[in-house]
């Protein structure tokens, strides 16, 4: 992955394995990500969402991919070989899903809500409680799998920050990196571009998609399409490194990754 201008973030817990940029990570000259050999089971959660849509269909048209299980709180109505659809409530209890995670390669969560859609308490709870749990149950089923997590553009893990949702994001991705996964991926994008039409949750939303052929051309690395944005997801889960490590990608990040992939992937992915 070649990145540039990304600020290096350490020091996030001292629990936590090795934490760099992808900037970092081609700084030091370490491998950059390989294939795996053999076919992957793969987690999504959180299919129901826009990102995390393209991510399920991503990882089913995928050769690398043996199977799928999407975890989600809503019926996604969807019938594919490799799919197993479990719908499940209680985020904040999942240890109902210990038998299921049980020997996955990966994982990519997607589950969120918007800020302002639900109180600052069920902002936290879904935010970081929710992705905490998650990752409790999968670490002690699947030890070795991969975390892929879609965080925020301004996650603070110091917890300092003045925005709700930056705080709760850096919280949960404090927990990821000290929750012992071999690799763990924190996708921080900016704006996410819906791709497909849709009805924006609140009207800053409404606004940038109004401007967006403006607002991409003058500010291209705050934008990012949301198929992208799940391709890179699913990408890098799919790849082994040699290092155990955390690597933080922002959204140049994310758009380089896309950028440099060869062969160019055709984006009419299904959904």
């Amino acid at each position: 992955m070649v990145v540039r201008g990304a600020q290096a973030v350490r020091g996030l817990d001292r629990r936590a394995h090795s934490v760099m940029t992808a900037t970092d990570k081609l700084a030091t000259g370490a491998p950059v990500n390989v294939p795996t050999p053999g076919q992957k089971r793969v987690v999504v959660v959180g299919a129901s969402g826009m990102v995390g849509g393209y991510a399920l269909r991503y990882a089913l048209d995928s050769p690398a991919v043996k199977s799928v299980t999407s975890i989600g709180r809503k019926k996604l109505g969807i019938s594919e070989p490799k799919l197993k659809e479990v719908v499940h409530q209680d985020f904040a209890n999942c240890s109902s899903l210990a038998d299921l995670l049980s020997e996955q390669d990966a994982a990519v969560y997607c589950l969120g809500t918007y800020t302002g859609s639900v109180s600052d308490a069920e902002l936290r709870t879904i935010t970081a409680g929710y992705t905490i749990e998650f990752a409790r149950v999968l670490r002690n089923s699947s030890p070795n799998a991969a975390f892929s997590f879609l965080s925020g553009n301004g996650a603070d893990p110091t917890g300092r920050s003045r925005l709700a949702f930056a705080r709760y994001k850096g919280e949960a991705e404090r927990a990821l990196l000290a929750a012992g996964f071999p690799h763990v991926y924190l996708f921080r994008p900016a704006y996410i571009y819906p791709v497909q039409p849709r009805k924006e949750p609140n009207l800053s939303y409404r606004l940038i998609r109004a401007v967006y052929p403006v607002f991409r051309l003058l500010f291209p690395n705050q934008v990012v399409r949301a198929d992208d944005l799940a391709w890179a997801m699913v990408d890098v889960v799919l790849r082994e490194t040699q290092e155990q490590q955390g690597l933080i990608l922002e959204n140049r990040d994310i758009r380089a990754m896309v950028k440099l992939q060869t062969p160019p992937r055709d984006r009419a992915v299904r959904r």
